[in-house]
């Protein structure tokens, strides 16, 4: 948790020189992106909110994406992580919008993921998705290792000009 942290306070660093704000919807990492942010002191600056969006019924109450807003796309897909990070965005009114959808383990998902399977989106001013494979059954890593990766992608996205 001490690496996602010192990722956060580099990030929360570039956030508030800026005046930006994020909003994280997040499902396999379990809340521990929302954690790393708001580790941080002076997260109020910066954070506007977030929710774990890990079953359907959450998608609907937390993110008001009904069904119909998700047909013919899949959870744990690229396409699903960006819908996640643009809602997220719009709904808090956030600069960023952050999100991370997939399978922690120790097994798969319904949908033929193995566990390990992450997809991890951000939107705002910029936007990007890809997906992790780490291979691993690891329930807990593969939570690290997918807030690490959505951490390392806003981090990207968010880099000063040279």
């Amino acid at each position: 948790m001490q690496d996602l942290i010192a990722k956060a306070e580099l990030l929360a660093a570039r956030l508030k020189t800026r005046g930006e704000t994020i909003s994280v919807a997040e499902s396999s990492s379990g809340g521990l992106l929302s954690a790393a942010l708001l580790a941080v002191p002076g997260a109020s600056a910066y954070f506007l909110g977030g929710a774990v969006v890990y079953t359907a019924k959450a998608r609907v109450l937390l993110m008001d994406l009904p069904r119909e807003a998700v047909a013919g796309m899949r959870s744990s897909s690229e396409p699903y992580a960006m819908l996640l990070a643009r809602t997220a965005r719009e709904r808090f009114g956030a600069t960023w919008g952050l999100s991370e959808t997939g399978a922690a383990g120790p097994t798969g998902n319904p949908y033929g993921d193995a566990a390990g399977h992450t997809c991890v989106a951000v939107s705002g001013p910029v936007e990007q998705a890809f997906t992790l494979e780490t291979g691993s059954p690891d329930r807990y890593q593969n939570m690290l290792a997918f807030a690490d990766a959505a951490l390392d992608l806003i981090l990207l996205l968010t880099k000063p000009e040279a």
